[in-house]
């Protein structure tokens, strides 16, 4: 009957598994064992776990995707109390100068003389789009992920200040006390990797308690020579011999004087901007002096950059391109430089400046430049003899010297070439 208990079979043989019979199991009513519970805060329960309870909890930045079993790792959590870094607007286009208004409006009457070249010329600035990863949200973002960064390679500090640019962008970075800068910026191309950027640039920001890293932006934004030599600070700079070389990061023009440097040597590899950089210092001197202000002598033995310039006022001859002729127009600038340095000291002048500045007071007074100078003895008295020197009141025009291909032209005349430059 249902209500006797059902008893199973004996084993055949040994070790053989004693099965209960099929009525055995209808019968037998089922058996509900509740699962363990998953919390591991009771250590009495640890037994019953279907893991093991010491192991470490999966980290709280990495979270499972809700489509596949893999792991996406999430963006770090703000720490409560830190403050946002300030995103810096982008600054504005240069402000143009007046020299805009007046080619574009023309005069009846042709000046006489020689004339500046139009900005006309020049390509116009576009309307630049700007792109989407220098939005305020995305560069706070990237802010925190270079915080990120830094503290996993031990660095702890705080981005303040993050600036974006046309090409780099500046974050500026308090780090906390004790962090050395050289190790900040030791950590350039592990920043960089870390990054996913090209190249990362890291300086002392100078007179401030910050360290700058510079960011290559995704998209570059081109920087206009039209929109350089137009502006204010071009046309306002007191420099001799100014030539715009760019925009700082702040979008202001970057104008650099060449009498005080005096000498320039670009080098890079193909393709880096040495051509476009020589070109835009050759305009930027052509639109702002004119050939009674300054001199130009070219040598291109390639043929194919300084040709362009052949047949402009400034050249004091043609663009050069044999070597046996670079080597005498340099021997000739050697023999000019040396002709000025007497004329200087004979009037008591440094440079070039200043003996303008005396020749146009002289000129302005309707006075004779003049000097007594000793020119040797009498053969018989023994006496010394004196005559007075007059000078030649004309200004000096600045003479600049541009070579293109240096290391071609040491190779071909490396004994003369270097001795005279």
């Amino acid at each position: 009957t249902l209500n006797e208990p059902v008893r199973a079979k004996a084993p055949t043989a040994r070790g053989e598994r004693m099965e209960p019979s099929m009525e055995s199991r209808a019968a037998s009513p089922r058996r509900i064992v509740a699962a363990p519970s998953l919390s591991i805060d009771d250590e009495d329960d640890d037994d019953d776990l279907p893991f093991d309870a010491d192991m470490p909890p999966r980290p709280a930045d990495i979270l499972p995707d809700d489509d596949d079993d893999g792991w996406m790792i999430r963006a770090p959590a703000k720490a409560a109390g830190k403050p946002e870094p300030r995103v810096v607007p982008a600054a504005a286009r240069p402000k143009p100068s007046p020299r805009i208004e007046r080619e574009a409006q023309g005069s009846f009457i042709r000046p006489e003389g020689f004339q500046l070249p139009s900005m006309h010329l020049l390509a116009e600035p576009k309307n630049v789009v700007r792109d989407s990863t220098l939005s305020a949200d995305a560069l706070e973002q990237n802010a925190r992920m270079l915080e990120g960064v830094l503290e996993d390679f031990g660095v702890k500090g705080e981005i303040i200040h993050v600036r974006p640019g046309p090409v780099v962008t500046l974050y500026e970075l308090e780090p906390a006390p004790g962090i050395k800068s050289s190790r900040v910026i030791g950590l350039a191309d592990d920043i960089a990797r870390s990054m996913s950027a090209i190249a990362a640039r890291v300086a002392v920001v100078p007179g401030r308690n910050a360290i700058g890293i510079e960011l290559p932006n995704q998209t570059r934004e081109t920087v206009y020579l039209r929109e350089l030599i137009a502006s204010r600070d071009f046309e306002g700079s007191k420099a001799k011999l100014a030539m715009a070389l760019g925009k700082t990061i702040g979008g202001e023009a970057v104008i650099a004087d060449l009498a005080k440097m005096p000498h320039l040597l670009v080098a890079g590899t193909t393709g880096s901007g040495k051509s476009v950089a020589i070109n835009t210092m050759i305009l930027s001197l052509l639109y702002r002096m004119t050939p009674e202000q300054c001199r130009l002598i070219m040598i291109d033995p390639k043929m194919l950059e300084l040709s362009v310039y052949d047949g402009i006022p400034h050249l004091l001859s043609p663009v050069v391109t044999d070597p046996k002729k670079a080597v005498v127009a340099l021997k000739w600038t050697v023999r000019e430089m040396e002709e000025r340095y007497k004329k200087m000291s004979k009037i008591g002048v440094r440079n070039i400046d200043g003996f303008n500045t005396r020749v146009e007071q002289a000129l302005s007074k309707g006075e004779v430049i003049s000097r007594t100078v000793q020119t040797g003895f009498d053969r018989h008295t023994g006496e010394a003899m004196y005559e007075t020197e007059e000078f030649d009141l004309r200004p000096m025009p600045y003479i600049v010297v541009i070579i293109d291909e240096m290391a071609d032209l040491m190779m071909v005349a490396g004994k003369d070439i270097e001795g005279a430059v």
